[in-house]
């Protein structure tokens, strides 16, 4: 019955034989369930392994091996973990989804300017700022439905943010939907700040979060732009119009938005009391980045990406970038990437 939350048949009638009967050893469970003894003790290190049993201060009951026995903890204790753990793998799936969603359309982008003749109806190739922010102002005034907009890079210049004003201001006016996620970030730089909530208070909606995967507007739901080259979003851009590549954007956009913080509600702490800035540093550490490119990645300085890496690695006692990944995955930091 309870296989949806990760455990067995067998480790399930183990858990519900120590609850009814919190005495028996190995042998008894065994002889009890109608199991053989290798049966119940694979299903006690299952048990182990999810916390469902933890070391009894008796000892001699013959539920380990060492002598030294285990009691069940009670059910709904034992239903709160398993729910966190599949919630926690759940949150695992779906950021490699994401990441392979970002990193599919990245990838389209880039082969485009490898073969700038091959593009068909599909695909439109845009070099150098001039020609980006051109093609940007079109497809901004044939916009009717939406903008949606995945906006990196941190604290954005007084000069860009003003030079946005006029187009925003139009897209609002008309009645089309502006939805736009920015880095956390943000919420420290007084111009970036201003403008958002000039934004906000002008009918866009605005949300925040830690780091971004990839830069893009979508129009309408049926165009895409993305930059060419991701350390260099002026130099060039492509725009996708194929439908498939275009919902596979929307999906990420759509599922990022879902998590996103709106502006003027401060981001929580999760529940090991982490801010998510902190939280996604620590997957970046995981996943061995360098300081530089998660201070890209978070639109912070490179200071500020080594003080947040630092404090993560001494509070999980880690004396490396791999080790601070294996410690939080085993301190439940991090959900397992199985």
């Amino acid at each position: 019955m309870l296989d949806v939350l990760g455990l067995d048949a067998v480790a399930e009638a183990i858990y519900r034989g120590m609850l009814t009967n919190p005495g028996d050893g190995v042998a008894a469970l065994a002889a009890r369930l109608g199991l053989t003894e290798d049966q119940v003790r694979r299903g006690l290190d299952r048990l182990s392994e999810l916390a469902l049993i933890q070391p009894s201060a008796r000892e001699g009951n013959g539920t380990a091996a060492d002598g030294i026995g285990f009691r069940a903890v009670g059910p709904e204790t034992a239903m709160e973990m398993l729910l966190a753990r599949q919630q926690a793998e759940l949150a695992a799936q779906q950021m490699r989804v994401e990441a392979s969603r970002a990193a599919a359309a990245q990838l389209i982008a880039e082969c485009s300017a490898l073969r700038p003749r091959a593009l068909d109806h599909d695909s439109e190739q845009l070099i150098g700022p001039d020609a980006i922010r051109e093609r940007l102002a079109g497809l901004a005034k044939g916009a009717q439905i939406e903008v949606a907009t995945f906006a990196p890079g941190g604290a954005h210049s007084p000069e860009d943010l003003a030079a946005s004003r006029e187009p925003n201001a139009d897209l609002l006016g008309r009645g089309v939907r502006m939805r736009t996620v920015y880095l956390d970030s943000v919420r420290n730089h007084a111009p970036t700040l201003e403008h958002v909530s000039w934004l906000h208070q002008h009918g866009g909606q605005v949300r925040t979060v830690p780091d971004l995967p990839i830069r893009m507007i979508i129009f309408d739901r049926c165009q895409a732009v993305l930059p060419i080259d991701t350390s260099d979003a002026r130099a060039g851009a492509v725009v996708l119009r194929g439908a498939g590549t275009v919902a596979a954007l929307c999906a990420l956009f759509e599922s990022v938005w879902h998590t996103a913080v709106p502006l003027g509600t401060v981001p929580k702490c999760d529940a090991k009391d982490m801010p998510p800035q902190e939280r996604a540093v620590l997957k970046m550490l995981a996943q061995g980045y360098t300081d530089e490119a998660i201070a890209k990645r978070l639109g912070v300085s490179p200071r500020t990406a080594r003080r947040i890496a630092a404090n993560l690695m001494e509070r999980l006692d880690a004396r490396s970038r791999f080790e601070a990944g294996v410690h939080a995955v085993q301190d439940g930091w991090l959900p397992s990437s199985r």
